[in-house]
This record gives structure tokens, sequence and C-alpha cells, in this order.
């Protein structure tokens, strides 16, 4: 049996696919508006997260980085801040992120501005540490470099790649449910307490929390179904990719409705364009739009030859697939080759949500120049008292206040960060209590510090008619001297 040689077959997953010419510029544009809500998101935060007087400051894990592998560190982490991490700096290339967002979004020099933006984030992720390591900032950087060669033009190999990017994030999200052995996943029993317990919910959630509990299980079902059989439709004929994308996106909806997950969902939603084509999606869009379609540019060589090395990049370096399906999972060195790769965004693996809370733990930070009389500090979007309703902050991402909700299980990799964070509080560090919504000492730190944890669930519809409350709060005592959550 002989196989065609790659000179018959490369031409043909090279040519220009003219089934998303319409679809590609449509993603580039809402690509651009995801990266500007990742880069806005960046710049109200990034300077007391890394910043000189910051929680985990840039300059010490570079440092660290360089000592450990030479100069080699800068290949192995590329990252600007090599050249210098001051916080200006760190503010420089977030504002400059928002500045290529927008330039990307009305369409000025789309392959400069994405070069810019995936150069720029992933700089960002490097210096970003614990802050900066969550599933969407890897898929942003993924689709983001994807994006570069879509300026081109989509072709084949490109379609394909996207539509992998999409299995690999979809398909690994359910299996790693499925083999994280998590009760709540097998009895169907997830949505009985996600809303509720999801790190930042709004007003949606606590709606959803009261539907009834078959429905909720029904929902379970279907998101199981959603994440394990649909994907594999992606690679099928046209009316199974078509109905993949509805399912999909169906779930991105009604998950924004009930959540705030920052872009993820949005980005989600972008990748299944490509499941549409342009056919799709024409009905759909303004006559100004489709005028815009003129004649291919001429395709300069890189253009068609980088697409290959991408394709050879991502689909090897994503191989951890085939672990998760196999439960062979295993940790490879630092200088692995596939590590070598994702060092540089690409291949991620993909598991959100593998394991469910069944409680809500809250820790109120308090603080105190005598012992005696005690204020609290107050974040921005998580509860800070059972008065507080939630608020729909889609699609910012709000990491300080994202990251408190890992605090309660005590994993060992949560404490350097919370312990400094802790410490800067008390030192009244402006980089870092400029995160919060309240400071309760603007002129001098406290003293003293204690965290108070309480577990939280919402109010059933006729708690809140009588108190107008949408939390209730029981004290369970001081951290860490409480059990902690599980899982």
């Amino acid at each position: 049996m002989s196989f065609p040689s790659p000179a018959r077959w490369l031409p043909i997953l090279l040519e220009p696919d003219e089934r998303y010419r319409l679809t590609g510029r449509l993603f580039l544009r809402l690509i651009a508006l995801i990266y500007l809500a990742a880069f806005v998101s960046a710049a109200i935060e990034i300077t007391g997260l890394v910043g000189e007087q910051g929680i985990l400051p840039a300059g010490e894990l570079l440092g660290n980085l360089h000592r450990q592998f030479g100069p080699i560190s800068w290949a192995r982490f590329p990252t600007l801040f090599w050249i210098d991490h001051s916080d200006t700096s760190l503010l420089l290339v977030s504002y400059a992120g928002c500045l290529f967002a927008t330039l990307l979004l009305i369409g000025w020099r789309p392959l400069l501005s994405t070069i810019a933006l995936f150069a720029l984030y992933l700089s960002l992720l490097h210096v970003g540490q614990i802050f900066f390591n969550f599933q969407w900032d890897y898929l942003l950087l993924e689709a983001g470099f994807l994006s570069i060669f879509l300026t081109s033009g989509p072709n084949r190999l490109l379609i394909f790649l996207f539509h992998w990017l999409l299995f690999r994030l979809r398909f690994l999200s359910g299996i790693s449910k499925i083999l994280s052995g998590d009760p709540a996943w097998g009895n169907l029993t997830t949505l009985k307490y996600y809303f509720e317990t999801q790190p930042l919910p709004h007003m949606g959630s606590w709606y959803a929390h009261q539907l009834p509990e078959w429905l909720l299980r029904a929902g379970t079902g279907f998101t199981l179904f959603v994440e394990l059989v649909v994907p594999f439709f992606i690679f099928l004929p046209r009316p199974f990719r078509l109905f993949a994308a509805f399912a999909t996106i169906s779930i991105q909806v009604l998950i924004i409705l009930t959540s705030n997950h920052n872009f993820i969902n949005l980005l989600t939603i972008a990748l299944c364009l490509f499941l549409l084509d342009d056919r799709a999606i024409r009905p759909l869009t303004p006559r100004w739009w489709k005028k815009e379609s003129g004649p291919h540019p001429r395709r300069p060589v890189i253009a068609v030859t980088l697409p290959l090395v991408a394709a050879i990049l991502m689909v090897s370096s994503s191989y951890a697939i085939f672990e998760f399906v196999t439960d062979r999972r295993q940790q490879t060195t630092w200088n692995a080759p596939v590590n070598w790769v994702r060092g540089w965004g690409l291949g991620n693996v993909y598991h959100v949500f593998p394991n469910m809370q069944t409680e809500r733990h809250e820790l109120i930070i308090e603080g105190s120049r005598d012992g005696v009389t005690w204020h609290p500090y107050e974040f921005r979007y998580k509860p800070n008292s059972p008065e507080d309703r939630p608020a729909f902050i889609v699609p910012l991402h709000p990491r300080l206040d994202w990251m408190m909700w890992f605090v309660p299980p005590r994993n060992p990799s949560m404490r350097r960060w919370f312990e400094n964070f802790l410490w800067r509080l008390q030192e009244n560090s402006p980089s870092v209590t400029g995160l919060l919504k309240h400071n309760p000492f603007p002129d001098q730190g406290p003293r003293y510090l204690r965290v108070l944890a309480y577990r939280y669930r919402f109010t059933t519809p006729q708690e809140r008619k009588k108190t107008g409350r949408i939390w209730e709060a029981e004290y369970l005592g001081e951290f860490p001297n409480v059990p902690p959550r599980h899982p």
C-alpha cells in the first residue's frame, strides 16, 4: 500500500480555504476584543500582583530563573521583561496590549498587531506566575498564535489547527471530569453545587441555583455529552459540525448567564466560528462587512511555510491528550522538548473544573492596631459580607479575587502568595492595597492581622424575601485553624 507523497498533499493543505474567508475576518475582530479585555484586566492589577512592591515581584522570579537555567532561560521562558521588569514596564506592556488590540479591531496592520499581542501576552504570562496560570490564559495564547497566520487568509491546515485546538479544549475538559473520580460528576449532582461554589458568581447564579433538581441533573448530563461526545463531531461532515457549534455555543451562553468566567466562554464561542463557515454566518453579517472581502493578498513564502512549523509544534506538544485518555499522565522534566514548546504558550493540557466543591468557604481579612478593635479589608468582587450582591463582570478577570477562592483547601502551592499578600497588607504597600475595594488603614498599616473563615450558601427565595440577602454565612473559626475545604 502506497501513500501520496508530501509534494501532492501539502499544496492542498496550504491552499486558501474559501469557505472561511468571512469567518476568519470576524474571528480576528473577536479575538481583538478578547485580547482587549485581557490586557485591561492586567493593567488594573499587574503592579499589585507582580510589581516591585507587589505580592510576587517579577524581579525575584526572573533572578531565580536566571540562576537556575543561566543564559538559556531567555529562550526557555520568553518574556520582554528580561530587558526591564519595573512597574513602568509592566504597565507599558499592558497598555501596549490594549493599543494593539484596538488596532487589530479596526483592521490596521493585522499581522503586526497579532504578533505584538502574542508576544506581549506571553511576556505577562511568564512573569504573572500563579496569577496567570489559568486555562484561559493558555487558550488565548494558542488562539492568538494561530491568528498570526490567519491574517494571510485561512487555509485547510490552519482550519484544522483551529479545530484541533477546540477539540482539545472541549474533550480534555470532559475526560478530566471522568478521570478525576469526582462523585458529583458521576451521580450528576454537579450543578446542585456549582452555581453556589464557583469562584465569582453573579445574580444569575443565584437564580440558577433555585432550579429544580431534575433540571440541574439534566444540565450536568448535557454538559458531559457536549464535552465528551460532541467534540468528535468537529471532524465529521458539515451537518455534524453545525450541530457541534450549536451545542457548544449554547452551553457557553448558559455559562455566561450564570457565571463570571472572564473571557474563556467568549473565546470558546469565537473558536466555534470555524465550525460554521461563511455560508452559515453570511446571513447574520451586515452588508458593509461582506463588501470588505476582496481578493486574497499575495501570500509570501513565509506565510506558506510557517503554518507547517506551527502545525508540527502544536500537534506534537499536545500529545498529552492521549495520556489523559489512557490515564498515564506523567511529569516531564523542565528540559523535555514538550516543555520547551509549552514555554512559548503552545500545547497546553486543558482540564476545566474536573472537581466540584460542595461547600463555599469565604475568607475575611481583618486588621487591628491594638488587638481589640478589628476592621475588615474589602475586595472588589468576591463576597465581603452576606449583604453583598454579586456583580456581573464578564469579560474582566479580577485575578486577586479569583485566587482567594483557592486558599481554603490549604493547598501548599497557595501558601506562598497568600502569606506574601498578608505581609504586603501589613506594611501597607500601595500597589497591593490598591487591588482592594477598601483599605481600612489608609495612612499606616495594621499591627495585627487575622483571617476569619465562613461557610457561605445562597439563601432560598423565602429567606431572600424575608431578609433581602443573597447569602447566609456561618462562622467556622480563624484560618488556618479550621478544617480545609474539600476539594
